[in-house]
Order: C-alpha cells, then structure tokens, then sequence
C-alpha cells in the first residue's frame, strides 16, 4: 500500500517496518494476519481512497484542495498567503500532515515481520522511556511524552526492537491518548497472547499549554492493563515498580 506514497512518507513508513538486517518481509505462521485496508483520515490528508480491491489510490485534485484550505485558513486569520514567508506553507503543511499521520499506512505484519520466537520464559518483560510524538485529533496540536510497556510470555517473545515500532505505529496516527494507550495494549495481547499486558504512556499536551487553561507543565498519564496484570494486584504493583526505578548510570 505504500508504493503510491510520496517518497518522504514511503521512507518513513519502511523505517517504521523495518530495520537493518531484516530479511524481506514473508508470512510467518506466528505473524499476525494483515488486515484489510480501509478508508482512513491519512487517506484524506495523503489525497487517497479505498478502491474496491480494498487498497488505495491517488485521488486527483486533492492535495491542490488541502493547500487551497491551509491557504483560505491563513487569510481567514489575517494573514496574506502569498507573502515571501508563506508563500510555500500550504505545500508544506499537507507534507507535514502526510508526514506525522504515517501510521495508518504501515502494515502490522510486515513490522512484527515474524520476530515471535518461542522461548521458555515467563517473567515480566518491561520496554520503558520511548519516547512518541502525536497528534491531538480534537486541536491537530501536538501531544508527546513517553511510553512503558510490559508482558509476561506465555512461551514466546516479540522482538526487542518491535515494541517501540509499535508506539511508533499508533502514535503516527491523529489520537487521543487514552485510546492510544489501549491501542498498544490491545496489539501485543492479540501478537503474541501473553499472560497480560501493562501500558503506560506520560504526555504533555500542547492543546492544554499553548490554549485554553494555559497550564505549563501539564502531564497526563493513562494505562492499558490486561489479563494477569488487570487480575493480580501484585503483577502491577511490580509493574508500576519497575517504572520508579532509573536506568544505570542515572
């Protein structure tokens, strides 16, 4: 689905997939499914649309139709769009939003791209501080800040390094942190079915800074638990542990 990209956000959908020394991408048995493409709100902003195969196309005259709204917005403040300074604003805004809503396009299975290895494991596995940056689907202003996420195996591992890809994903994508938070938990339950899942994702929310209350220094915090971590009063607590404690040489 990504072939008909322009080439910026093709490169950053790849990265997102991908890393060094993956092999080319096929099914695994262990690889979740892809599933069926569908209308998105990047489709919109990227000038594209579902085709009866379920994959998407170029809608022709878009992108000049999102650069004529960013331009009516700019003189609807006052602004003169055709000054040196704004002149290219339009273009780069529908760049910037093709961009940072990049999630939707990349495909599940081509990032976990079969890195679930059985292994005889079953203590709590813990990714903290990874870092994300989104967008607030209410104000388009950014919100940002950092992610923990954890599992206890129930016989088999996702790749170290898919996790991150995995914040990333979701967080390319216009959000609302709560929902975010849920959507990285429900991921690693359906991947690779552990015993449960632990998700807490920190921001601040530029809608809350720059606007409205105006409160510098606003961090919201909201957690995802799953199976054994939402059933055992101790498999949180050793969860919520683990987020106090500060990498070596801290």
């Amino acid at each position: 689905m990504t072939e008909r990209l322009p080439d910026h956000v093709r490169a950053l959908v790849t990265e997102i997939e991908t890393e060094i020394g993956d092999e080319e991408f096929e099914a695994s048995p262990l690889a979740p499914p892809a599933p069926a493409a569908a209308p998105t709100p990047a489709e919109i902003i990227e000038g594209r649309q579902a085709g009866p195969d379920g994959r998407t196309a170029a809608v022709a005259g878009s992108a000049a139709a999102i650069e004529q709204a960013v331009r009516d917005i700019l003189v609807e403040i006052g602004e003169d769009p055709d000054r040196q300074g704004l002149v290219g604003t339009p273009g780069r805004v529908h760049r910037m939003y093709a961009e940072l809503t990049a999630g939707y396009h990349v495909d599940p299975a081509r990032l976990v791209n079969g890195a679930i290895f059985d292994v005889d494991y079953s203590e709590m596995v813990v990714v903290k501080d990874i870092p994300f940056y989104s967008l607030c689907e209410h104000h388009l202003l950014p919100f940002f800040g950092n992610a923990a996420v954890a599992y206890i195996p129930r016989g088999r591992v996702i790749g170290l390094s898919k996790i991150p890809r995995i914040v990333e994903m979701y967080a390319r994508r216009l959000q609302v942190q709560e929902r975010m938070t849920q959507q990285i938990a429900d991921f690693l339950m359906e991947t690779i079915q552990p015993m449960g899942v632990g998700v807490v994702l920190e921001a601040t929310h530029l809608c809350a800074v720059m606007r409205g209350v105006k409160k510098s220094g606003t961090v919201m915090t909201t957690s995802a638990v799953l199976g054994v971590f939402r059933a055992s009063d101790r498999t949180r607590a050793e969860f919520f542990s683990h987020l106090e404690r500060r990498p070596p040489g801290e």
